[in-house]
């Protein structure tokens, strides 16, 4: 009785070709996805530091609310990120800004999409929402400005 041996000539090429992909493909989606929440993330934290810096510094709150506004733009810009929602808020009293002993705090928040994820399945699904809050004292011996 002779053994019949199956010929695999060829088959660890195939099987290689599909643990490839099957395994190659879901780990550099996963890698873009964590770049792009890595991206929003130092986006939004640059932007609430620069903002609260451009706050303290304006001579004035209308002019320090424009400035931190501003400031917002170029630093999300400089990410490459667009639709972020800003506010700013002057501690301890919302009334009383740019006084000796007050400070500032920016909140800086934006909703994020994951990368090739069709339109068809909504807009909620696959956004990764990032914050970052800074706070910037004024100063207790400066003079105030408001």
């Amino acid at each position: 009785m002779r053994s019949r041996r199956r010929r695999d000539g060829g088959a660890a090429t195939v099987e290689f070709v599909w643990l490839t992909v099957l395994l190659l493909v879901p780990l550099v989606y996963v890698l873009l996805s964590v770049f792009e929440a890595q991206r929003a993330a130092f986006a939004v934290s640059s932007a609430s530091q620069a903002a609260g810096r451009a706050f303290v510094r304006a001579p004035d709150v209308v002019t320090a609310q424009a400035r931190a506004d501003q400031a917002v733009q170029v630093a999300l810009a400089d990410h490459g990120v667009t639709g972020a929602v800003v506010d700013i808020v002057c501690l301890p009293d919302p009334t009383d800004c740019l006084q000796p002993g007050s400070s500032v705090r920016v909140v800086v928040s934006v909703d994020q999409p994951l990368p090739l994820l069709p339109t068809v399945l909504g807009d909620t699904l696959g956004v990764i929402s990032v914050d970052a809050t800074h706070t910037h004292a004024y100063g207790t011996y400066r003079e105030g400005r408001g």
